[in-house]
């Protein structure tokens, strides 16, 4: 028997609600009742509870209709309905509207006993899953290699961090595994059997920012036809990672940052808060401080995020991971596309680990990818990389400007001149391809 588990019984028979608080309290459970929904909405609002168990007639709502309101506050709360008009098809509908088991009246409340540890038990089983995931958490984030010096030291603060429930900012240039990162730190702290949320600030229209964090309420607009939670709600207990947040709209910044220092959320429309517990992971490819600069960021905000930092190196910095990227990328890649490449030839992964791949773990998975288009053999070659055709001659360059009799000031300036043009201008992500600081590179674009 599972003891101490804490219910909410929701039934307009005050009898039964007796009965059942009752019965719950003395197999040692914590039992709360109520005899309206409203009052129900009312109580899960103040306090998280284990199970809820409601009927499903009732005079102001249905139980299958509480439903959604409930899970719009409490998204993962396990409900059971009891009802004396039992049937396969009003069955299969609470069961579709997120219900974790359904009796008909009468019942005994034995047979109520087996449904609670039924469905507590199963809640248990998902969570041990979830913690062993932590043992297989290389493999689950794939493109997360730690073979070279700067990616090791990037897991060792990552590893502290993961240990702590401190809001982390991860910085670093698109496509270089900053979400892998952030899934590492999840599966590695405390809050690894519960949920990670993510959400791609960049993706949403500035107008839906604050719907999709902080949930709506029925009739806030036009479209907000029933409750609905936000993401801070649904990761209560566990870690939202919100992925690009330079990009988050200005008007949302304020929001965000109380819901960060208060821990309370307040839908679109609603006048009540929820209190949650949220571990806050954000990523960014722009420089924050720049942005905070030309105030299209908040500088509260950004300072209440970059509470501990981790800037994830380019990939052109980690050389010694490549290899290892590659083996692990392609052992996906065969299972997605059933196309078994045992790995690349000797020459190939050299080319490899020379590239400067502008876009990280991203563009390399993009290469791998084409290039198994091309392959009908088990180890990729270098002119498999190449579109099928041969490889272009990597020192015919330096041939022609020997030819020319370049000067080794025009030999760079050339140089210098592509791969800012290369990167868009960038000079920050040229400078590091170049293997110069950024004051060296406006230096010699002075000269």
């Amino acid at each position: 028997m599972t003891n101490g588990a804490s219910v909410l019984v929701v039934d307009d028979d005050a009898e039964i609600v007796a009965w059942l608080v009752e019965e719950l309290a003395a197999s040692g459970r914590e039992a709360v009742g109520v005899t309206d929904p409203q009052s129900a909405l009312a109580r899960l609002e103040e306090r998280a509870f284990d199970l809820v168990i409601s009927d499903v007639e009732m005079p102001t709502m249905r139980g299958v209709d509480l439903l959604p309101a409930i899970h719009a506050r409490r998204p993962d709360q396990l409900v059971i309905l009891i009802t004396a008009f039992g049937s396969i098809e009003l069955a299969m509908r609470c069961v579709r509207e997120g219900a974790s088991d359904f009796l008909a009246k009468p019942f005994t409340f034995e047979g109520l006993e087996h449904a609670i540890e039924r469905t507590l038990r199963e809640r248990r089983m998902k969570r041990e899953l979830v913690r062993l995931r932590r043992t297989l958490v290389s493999s689950e984030s794939g493109e997360l290699v730690a073979e070279s010096p700067a990616m090791r030291r990037v897991l060792d603060v990552a590893r502290r961090a993961a240990q702590s429930s401190s809001t982390v900012l991860l910085t670093g240039e698109s496509g270089v595994g900053k979400s892998a990162v952030a899934r590492w730190i999840h599966a590695q702290g405390s809050r690894a059997d519960r949920e990670l949320v993510e959400l791609n600030c960049a993706a949403l229209p500035a107008g839906l920012v604050e719907a999709e964090l902080f949930g709506v309420r029925r009739g806030a607009y036009t479209d907000a036809r029933e409750d609905r939670a936000g993401l801070f709600v649904r990761a209560n207990g566990g870690t939202l990672f919100l992925d690009e947040i330079g990009e988050m709209a200005l008007e949302a910044q304020p929001k965000l940052l109380a819901v960060i220092e208060r821990g309370e959320v307040r839908p679109v429309g609603g006048t009540t808060t929820t209190t949650v517990d949220v571990r806050v992971i954000a990523a960014t490819n722009r420089p924050l401080e720049e942005a905070v600069r030309a105030r299209t960021f908040r500088e509260d905000l950004f300072h209440r995020l970059d509470v501990v930092r981790i800037e994830v190196p380019p990939l052109r910095e980690r050389a010694a991971d490549i290899p290892h990227l590659v083996d692990r990328l392609l052992d996906r890649l065969s299972v997605r596309t059933r196309h078994r490449v045992q790995g690349v030839t000797d020459e190939a992964m050299r080319w490899l680990c020379t590239q400067p791949w502008p876009g990280n773990v991203r563009a390399l998975a993009n290469a791998l990818e084409r290039a198994t288009m091309f392959a009908d053999h088990d180890a990729l070659t270098l002119t498999d990389f190449h579109g099928g055709e041969a490889p272009p001659d990597d020192d015919a360059w330096l041939e022609g400007a020997a030819e020319r009799a370049m000067t080794l000031d025009a030999l760079e300036r050339r140089y210098i001149a592509r791969v800012l043009e290369r990167f868009d201008g960038n000079k920050s992500k040229a400078a590091r391809a170049l293997g110069i600081d950024r004051t060296t590179l406006w230096r010699k674009l002075q000269e």
